[in-house]
């Protein structure tokens, strides 16, 4: 079971995990060993809501596939463990950063003492400003 939020959790069943060969360098180590994980997770075959589901397709994320998977590929560190915490991390993120709603932003205007503020700062700022002119005797 992997623990998104309180209320959003996935089975295990629902990724796909995979080792393979990390690219870049590496030495003769990076030949042998598969420390890369490449993570799948089918999003409209999962046990999310539909709403979240409609959120998480919805986001212009180049990982998401057009048939709706989320592909992943995490080979920043040397092991496979740590690259699988990695994977399972950024997925984390990624459901909960796209799942998440807004607030929706309710329009203010200033206030009239502000206004009237800003207004008295200005004049006072041209004042100082017309006293730097040349001097005449």
């Amino acid at each position: 079971m992997i623990f998104i939020s309180h209320s959003i959790s996935l089975n295990d069943s629902e990724v796909d995990v995979s080792a393979i060969r990390a690219q870049g360098a590496g030495g003769q180590n990076v030949n042998k060993v598969s420390s890369a994980i490449h993570l799948r997770f089918d999003i409209n075959a999962s046990s999310l809501s539909d709403g979240q589901k409609q959120r998480l397709l919805a986001s212009k994320d180049s990982r998401i596939t057009k048939d709706g998977i989320f592909v992943l590929k995490a080979q920043q560190f040397r092991t496979q463990e740590r690259n699988k915490i990695d994977a399972f991390e950024r997925l984390k993120a990624f459901i909960l950063q796209s799942t998440q709603v807004a607030k929706t932003r309710k329009p203010t205007k200033p206030s009239r003492n502000a206004k009237r503020k800003r207004v008295d700062q200005k004049t006072q700022r041209g004042k100082t400003k017309a006293l730097r002119g040349k001097v005449d005797f």
